[in-house]
């Protein structure tokens, strides 16, 4: 993607500019004015539980400390956590030593239904790259993860805590065409992820754009009551950045949209999309909170001379062609960009066909560094019609 801009329209605090082009010169537009298992107890130690496990069709589960307590939107269907009635595996015995990495890693790579009976404190478990193998369980890899409030995961060394990859040949091919098929199902819930280092790279086998502490590659995805902290995603020294994104989370080539439901994302770095970072991908974001996230690249796309790219969009960066964002319910709080006044989103739909749409939500205290705006908001490639910004407000307001 590449910024080629006329100036829309600007709306508290959003600057809207109605083209892009990858053949384009860059033109910003004008300026507008509990217990840990390994031994420590950390910060993120788990999410407080307040209530108990629910099967599909009754109310969902109550957390405390978690999403934004003010998100008062309605969770569609889709968003809702999947029953966890009748788990596949369930991790331990009612103790903490009970419940080890290698007892996670094994669970999750067999599918179907993961749960926890680790015993009634929060616990954190250090834990290897756990990879989601394409024909776990029944044959598609799907996996349900569910910590019941008080677990997390927390890398145990330099790498992601989470991985799926349908075009990665280690986690077996199941498809002629990995780069769209349907599964593996990835849904994570009432859990804990923190510490992850994930490593990026332009031109790596598969190639891995991002993704500190989740990488998701094909498939689908969803989180519901989830706590992403303390990530980042790395890449190697002069590795051209101006594409690799989020330092929570990255997502490509999912299959169907993306809901992420009373979830928080905190104090997470990548290059761009300090928390969430995707391409192609369309989200669904509704009673959450983003905070203290930062994209800690600089230069932009294409990458200006002497840098290696990036800045953009400190709490959420989505590019691609044909997205939707939709945002309800949630907080997105002092989060900072380099470039664009970018500090809350960044959103460039290539083939202008892109929309975001924003009801009964916070913006508060993210940096306006950059070039374009005086005030800090939400930077935006999306429709390019008079009148038809792409972008709908409802509800909302910009601090």
């Amino acid at each position: 993607m590449r910024q080629r801009g006329w100036l829309s329209t600007v709306l508290l605090g959003i600057f809207f500019v109605g083209g892009c082009s990858d053949g384009g010169d860059r033109d910003p537009g004008t300026s507008t004015g509990g217990t840990t298992r390994t031994g420590g107890v950390g910060p993120t130690g788990g999410i407080p539980a307040t209530g108990g496990e629910t099967p599909a069709g009754g109310a969902p589960p109550t957390t405390t400390g978690v999403g934004n307590p003010d998100g008062k939107c309605a969770v569609p269907a889709a968003g809702m956590p999947e029953s966890i009635a009748n788990p596949t595996t369930v991790v331990g015995s009612g103790t903490p030593d009970s419940c080890t990495a290698q007892k996670v890693v094994d669970a999750v790579k067999a599918g179907g239904v993961v749960t926890f009976n680790c015993g009634a404190e929060p616990l954190t478990i250090a834990v290897p790259e756990i990879r989601i193998m394409n024909n776990g369980g029944k044959g598609d890899g799907s996996v349900t993860i569910d910590g019941g409030g008080k677990i997390t995961l927390a890398a145990a060394g330099n790498h992601r805590v989470l991985y799926q990859n349908t075009c990665d040949e280690s986690l077996v091919w199941t498809s002629t065409r990995c780069d769209i098929q349907t599964t593996p199902h990835l849904v994570l819930q009432n859990l804990g992820i923190t510490g992850g280092k994930g490593a990026a790279g332009k031109g790596t086998k598969p190639e891995l754009n991002g993704g500190g502490a989740i990488y998701v590659g094909g498939g689908t995805f969803k989180a519901y009551g989830i706590r992403v902290t303390n990530s980042i995603q790395t890449n190697a020294a002069g590795v051209l950045a101006q594409d690799l994104a989020g330092g929570g989370i990255y997502i490509f080539q999912v299959n169907s949209p993306v809901y992420i439901v009373n979830s928080t994302f905190e104090n997470n770095a990548g290059s761009n999309g300090g928390a969430i970072g995707g391409l192609f991908i369309s989200y669904t974001i509704i009673n959450s909170l983003l905070v203290g996230n930062k994209a800690t690249g600089k230069g932009m796309n294409p990458a200006q001379s002497g840098t290696t790219g990036g800045g953009l969009g400190g709490a959420i960066y989505n590019d691609g062609n044909s997205m939707t964002l939709t945002i309800c319910g949630t907080e997105i709080r002092n989060n900072t960009a380099s470039e664009l006044g970018s500090g809350a989103i960044f959103f460039v739909a290539n083939d202008l066909k892109g929309t975001i749409a924003m009801d009964q939500s916070t913006f508060t205290g993210n940096s306006n560094n950059g070039s374009v705006q005086s005030r800090a908001g939400i930077y935006a490639e999306a429709k390019d019609k008079a009148g038809n910004a792409g972008i709908t407000v409802k509800n909302t307001t910009f601090n």
